[in-house]
């Protein structure tokens, strides 16, 4: 996932880290103390905290000492604020997910990953807290800024003839989302029998025409009709099962907050207009940002929260 791509590289220094654990080499603990450090907007972070950031930063192999780890965690709880404040935060299972994915790639189980961070100072909690803010605080930024100014005509046609004069060819599906329902007070009882459920529901699947009449012959099953996509705006934990998926057919099942999901392909065609060639453009350009720097929104909204905010150094 795009949120989690700065997270990963402290994979290496993960993987060094787990090797020097099972040589029995102890790894650099964080400090001790639970004395108050910085106050930001009534909330406090403490000197346990910055420690832990500290160590953190340690496995990230980034530059910076205490005040560095003091900054981040700072502009970490007026990301959170915000988040917060606009309704905006992932939720604990994307949270888990993502760290789960997170250890996977990394040949770890989160008990594994949990004990290396340990054993690092920085603790699965404190690393969970920056993987919450890190996948949530984009979306406030896209919600600000409206994800990226729109291209020109001026714009768009430049680039048209830095790709020879030709308009790029992506993928346009019409989707549809089927979702059986978990209520998160039940999740741990009945997700299995929901799983099973939707997995026999998909070969009976009539097409998205029938599609609701379809779902009321069952309990607590919703369809939303998601319109118009483009291989680009596809989400990235979709994307693969999509584009796999042939017209009037149905992807595999997709455990997510909400339940139990599968998305259906209504219309799936090879396009090539100006709204396509936008679109494939910006995408082009967010990948290029992705690459480099931060993004410069998240930096100015970040400064402006800071302006306005009641910070206190201890």
């Amino acid at each position: 996932m795009v949120a989690m791509n700065r997270v990963m590289r402290i994979g290496s220094a993960l993987i060094l880290a787990a090797a020097v654990m099972v040589s029995s080499v102890p790894v650099a603990q964080a400090a001790g103390g639970t004395g108050i450090a910085v106050v930001v907007n009534g909330v406090p972070i403490t000197t346990g905290d910055v420690a832990k950031r500290v160590a953190f930063m340690r496995l990230q192999k980034a530059q910076g000492g205490e005040a560095a780890a003091r900054q981040q965690l700072i502009d970490e709880v007026l990301k959170r604020q915000e988040i917060l404040r606009v309704g905006m935060s992932v939720s604990t299972d994307d949270v888990d997910g993502a760290v789960k994915r997170f250890a996977a790639g990394n040949k770890l189980t989160v008990p594994q990953l949990s004990m290396i961070l340990d054993k690092a100072g920085v603790g699965l909690d404190h690393f969970k807290q920056y993987v919450a803010v890190s996948m949530s605080w984009p979306r406030v930024v896209n919600a600000r800024y409206g994800g990226g100014k729109r291209l020109s005509n001026e714009e768009l046609v430049k680039r048209m003839q830095e790709n020879g004069g030709k308009k790029p060819v992506t993928t346009e599906y019409y989707l549809q989302q089927i979702i059986f329902v978990v209520p998160a007070a039940r999740r741990n009882a009945i997700l299995s029998k929901r799983q099973a459920e939707a997995n026999a529901s998909r070969p009976k699947y009539p097409g998205c025409e029938q599609a609701k009449v379809f779902a009321a012959t069952m309990l607590d099953v919703s369809v939303r009709d998601l319109g118009r996509m483009v291989s680009q705006e596809l989400p990235a934990e979709w994307k693969p099962l999509i584009e796999k998926t042939e017209q009037g057919q149905v992807t595999t099942t997709l455990v997510t907050d909400k339940g139990v999901e599968y998305l259906a392909v209504c219309k799936k065609r090879e396009v090539s207009d100006d709204a396509a060639a936008e679109i494939v453009f910006r995408a082009e350009d967010l990948e290029s940002k992705k690459k480099g720097d931060e993004d410069p929104n998240s930096v100015r909204f970040v400064e402006e929260l800071r302006k306005k905010a009641q910070i206190v150094n201890k």
